[in-house]
């Protein structure tokens, strides 16, 4: 069910939201994210992010995250597009779209797979900035955001 593409190209979202619901009368939500670069982060100008990560591990990975959702919540589909390489502010990095017959399976869904996508999906960033590039750390707040998942 789950479709990810780990690639360098940008993605169009209108048609990947389109290839999933066009013709479909059995869903009554599609709930979609897009993430962009910034340019500014922890009060620095950013003028490029760079995305690297293990190709293979990084598909594998954004479909455990995925298969998990899928348990969690009633989906009829998901979608996960995620850009690797040189990016400048404003070019789109993620996409999530999940399509459920709900529309709060969606949200929440979609919420949770961006959540672990954050804190889970091995990708590293650097960013350029007019101080010099440096690698971008995990923020507690994220971890914060993906604990409020777990269903000890």
């Amino acid at each position: 069910m789950a479709r990810v593409s780990v690639q360098e190209h940008d993605f169009d979202p209108g048609a990947e939201l389109a290839s999933l619901t066009d013709g479909r009368t059995d869903i009554g939500a599609a709930v979609s994210f897009v993430g962009l670069v910034r340019d500014i982060h922890g009060g620095d100008q950013v003028s490029a992010l760079t995305l690297d990560h293990y190709p293979g591990m990084t598909e594998r990975e954004l479909e455990k995250i995925a298969d998990e959702a899928t348990k969690r919540w009633p989906l009829d589909d998901v979608r996960i597009v995620h850009r690797f390489g040189h990016m400048l502010p404003g070019e789109r990095i993620v996409l999530v779209i999940t399509l459920s017959a709900h529309r709060r399976a969606a949200f929440e869904a979609c919420d949770f797979i961006m959540d672990f996508l954050k804190t889970r999906a091995p990708f590293w960033k650097r960013e350029e900035t007019a101080q010099g590039d440096h690698w971008v750390t995990a923020k507690a707040s994220d971890d914060a955001n993906a604990d409020r998942w777990k269903t000890d």
